[in-house]
């Protein structure tokens, strides 16, 4: 892109403070939205094995309950393709608003979806392709959103906007851990069993219209605008942005995935499955998890968005190594410590500690991430970069750190973040960005 056309994209951007907040603003809320859908899956994961996948044992259904979890992730790859390269190609807002349709059907199938006992094998079948869908969506939101937020972000704010991507990914799981907390405390074992666990997914279905008008309202962001311009008026021809991000940035590709395993893998483990495994490992009651899960995003949405200012002053490179850091050798002494004491207060400090360090990793990396690929295959790269963790790191945690602790391996999720936080820091070994 010419020094022209990126001084008009960033005048278009200051020029007009207003657009920047409500892109922010709709962005993160459609985000949180999509993902509220996903995370309550992980949240009735008990519930939802018992009704789709009666075996044996309660760990057996719990195990094949979060295999389906992890079938979501092994299709995101191909969502991260086709929306990614939608995304550079048709813009981002179209791309968002179809992501979030996309997940709205999935979870509607979920919500629908009658259970083993009424029609047999159809049922898990139902349920897989209701996660098949919302890991379609959810492979193409990361890079869409995040492109979409920083590119309507000034230069010395891109950190602070892009750092609303997780925020609102925390804030989803606050919604999450809301209804949860409220279906767990109103309703007896019983009753959410039978149909309690059905009411998550329908409030999820209630909201969904929301965040898709508020997307197609939004604004095609300046860079991108003038990425088509410059492209009409070369009139040269393009590679497509998956061939180009492949061609042209393998060693980009290499190091953003380096890095998402961290952020995977910290969001997946201390955030989202942690409330899962204090109840089965530690004797931790339902509504006691979910009241400490509650807390700690809150606690999270802060300081990611405190992370990501904080990167647009003293570099995003900084906060990345010293949060992979402290994730390497913090998080066995605090799965101890509700070893030692699992009570309600112990649960709450060590889950709030959890989701403040993980905050300060993941609230920098999707701006860092952003900056390593230009305006044509921005949202491409991205989420290959991040699905492609996913994939492999994130989504069957749950499922292998359940049959790891059942085997006596109590530690394993603080081990399996170690590992990660190591891979992150090599992969920060080389890393540069614009604050760099």
């Amino acid at each position: 892109m010419s020094e022209m056309s990126l001084q008009n994209a960033a005048d278009v951007t200051r020029g007009d403070a207003r657009v920047g907040r409500r892109a922010v603003i709709a962005a993160s809320a459609g985000n949180a939205l999509e993902w509220y859908d996903f995370t309550v899956y992980a949240l009735f994961a008990v519930y939802i094995a018992k009704n789709f996948f009666p075996g044996a044992d309660q760990t057996t259904e719990l195990i094949k309950a979060f295999l389906a979890f992890g079938l979501g992730f092994v299709i995101r790859p191909l969502g991260a393709i086709v929306l990614g390269s939608y995304a550079d190609h048709a813009g981002r807002k179209a791309a968002l608003t179809l992501t979030i349709f996309l997940m709205a059907v999935g979870t509607l199938v979920i919500a629908a979806a009658p259970t083993y006992a009424a029609i047999g094998i159809g049922a898990p079948i139902l349920l897989l392709v209701g996660r098949v869908l919302q890991g379609f969506s959810a492979g193409g939101e990361v890079g869409g959103a995040a492109a979409f937020l920083v590119e309507h972000a000034p230069a010395d704010k891109k950190g602070r906007y892009a750092s609303w991507l997780q925020a609102s990914m925390a804030m989803s799981n606050i919604i999450g851990a809301l209804v949860a907390f409220a279906v767990t405390s109103l309703l007896t074992q019983d009753q959410i069993g039978d149909w309690g666990w059905r009411i998550p997914f329908i409030i999820g279905l209630a909201i969904a219209p929301i965040g898709m008008w508020m997307r197609r309202t939004l604004d095609e962001t300046p860079h991108f605008k003038l990425e088509i311009e410059r492209h009409y008026k070369t009139s040269r021809a393009q590679r497509a942005p998956l061939t180009a991000v492949f061609s042209e940035f393998p060693r980009e590709l290499i190091k953003g995935v380096g890095m998402c395993v961290l952020w995977t893998v910290s969001t997946y483990t201390l955030v989202i499955f942690m409330p899962i495994y204090v109840q089965r490992t530690f004797g931790i009651t339902g509504s006691q998890a979910f009241m400490a899960a509650l807390i700690g995003n809150v606690f999270m949405v802060v300081t990611c968005v405190f992370a990501g200012a904080l990167s647009d002053k003293i570099g995003r490179k900084k906060i990345l190594v010293g949060a992979a850091i402290i994730l390497a050798l913090g998080t066995h002494p605090l799965l101890w410590l509700v070893k030692a004491s699992p009570t309600l207060e112990v649960m709450i400090f060590v889950q709030v500690t959890f989701c403040i360090i993980t905050a300060l990793f993941v609230g920098v990396a999707p701006a860092a991430l952003s900056e390593i690929f230009p305006t044509r295959v921005r949202s491409t790269g991205m989420s290959l970069c991040y699905n492609t963790a996913t994939t492999i790191f994130g989504g069957f945690a749950p499922a292998i750190l359940t049959w790891l602790s059942q085997q006596g391996g109590i530690y394993a999720p603080a081990w399996y973040v170690t590992v990660a936080a190591i891979c992150a820091l090599v992969s920060l070994a080389t890393f540069k960005t614009s604050t760099e």
